[in-house]
């Protein structure tokens, strides 16, 4: 067993290997997790989340290691969730995301991780709430989640992010993907990496053409900026992070950053419950209580949703 409470207050010292026991503890869904979340809980809300998303070869991680950098120049302390695909042997991450990053593995100021999605869709893992959780409370200023780019049913960045970047690069059919992908619902900023390409500027005026089609905003209302980048020599990067301070500032003027904070703590809130009921559900297989339910569903006497009332109402007060 950990002593929890001594890991935390590494963690808020900025010892790496706290921060790395204290989510492996979210990952490995540690008997010890509910210990965890009630000691981070009074030291978290100061990190700025954004998150990266974007379709395969977009370039986003090299874009998210041009942002550490960025941040680092203005003395923040960087966080990094990398979410890679899952090893089908091992089921850990591939680690792709923490060797293109490498160059910041030695910056006492930068704390990267790499997280398997094992199975979870969406393009994050399902631990990368608690574990977002863990780096803000470990004192980040900004914590900086790439997801895994799996392409259309990358939205998930959305729920759990402060403000969303969407990666596009020329050549790539990213203009057509944008519309089959609902991105332009979740975009707060947009980059079109890759820039010194033939076909940026047909990219950046074909996503305005269709930011322009989207849905009408009113007067004071955010319309996402699109930001041209050569992230591998860092160009247009200072450009991205202005426009997320711009995006940040927003939002707090308009108390959108508080309110986007409470929907993301009460879907965590519902995953867990549901998670909670769907174990103990697990747990009833072969239980008297669901034979005896599916006996009468057979029988013709309960039909299921009634069977299900029962089934969850005898949960809940158990």
């Amino acid at each position: 067993m950990q002593d929890v409470s001594s890991l935390v207050a590494q963690a808020r010292e900025g010892r790496p290997r706290a921060v790395a026991r204290l989510i492996s503890l979210v990952e490995g869904a540690s008997p010890q997790l509910r210990e965890v979340m009630e000691a981070l809980a009074p030291l978290t809300g100061g990190a700025y989340v954004v998150g990266l998303t974007g379709s395969p070869g977009v370039g986003k991680s090299t874009s998210t290691s041009a942002l550490v950098t960025a941040y680092r120049k203005q003395g923040k302390r960087v966080g990094v969730l990398a979410v890679d695909p899952s090893s089908p042997f091992s089921g850990g991450a591939l680690l792709g995301d923490r060797v293109r990053m490498s160059e910041h593995a030695s910056d006492p100021g930068v704390y990267i991780r790499s997280m398997a999605t094992r199975g979870h869709l969406g393009g994050l893992a399902w631990a990368a709430p608690q574990a977002i959780r863990v780096l803000d409370a470990a004192g980040c200023d900004v914590v900086l989640v790439e997801t895994v780019g799996v392409g259309q049913s990358e939205v998930e960045i959305a729920s759990q992010a402060d403000t969303s970047v969407v990666l596009l690069a020329p050549g790539m059919g990213d203009g057509i993907q944008a519309a089959k992908a609902g991105i332009l619902e979740i975009g707060d900023v947009y980059v079109v990496n890759k820039a010194d390409r033939d076909g940026a500027d047909a990219t950046a005026r074909e996503l305005n053409h269709m930011l322009g089609l989207g849905e009408a905003r009113a007067a004071g209302d955010w319309r996402p900026p699109i930001v041209k980048t050569v992230a591998a020599r860092g160009e247009g990067v200072d450009e991205v992070v202005e426009a997320l301070e711009k995006h940040r500032a927003w939002m707090e003027e308009r108390d959108v950053l508080a309110e986007r904070r409470r929907a993301r703590a009460a879907r965590e809130v519902e995953t867990i419950a549901v998670t909670t009921l769907r174990e103990r559900i697990g747990d009833l297989h072969g239980d008297r209580r669901l034979g005896a339910l599916a006996e009468r569903i057979v029988c013709g006497e309960l039909d299921p949703y009634a069977a299900a009332d029962e089934l969850v109402a005898g949960l809940t007060e158990g």
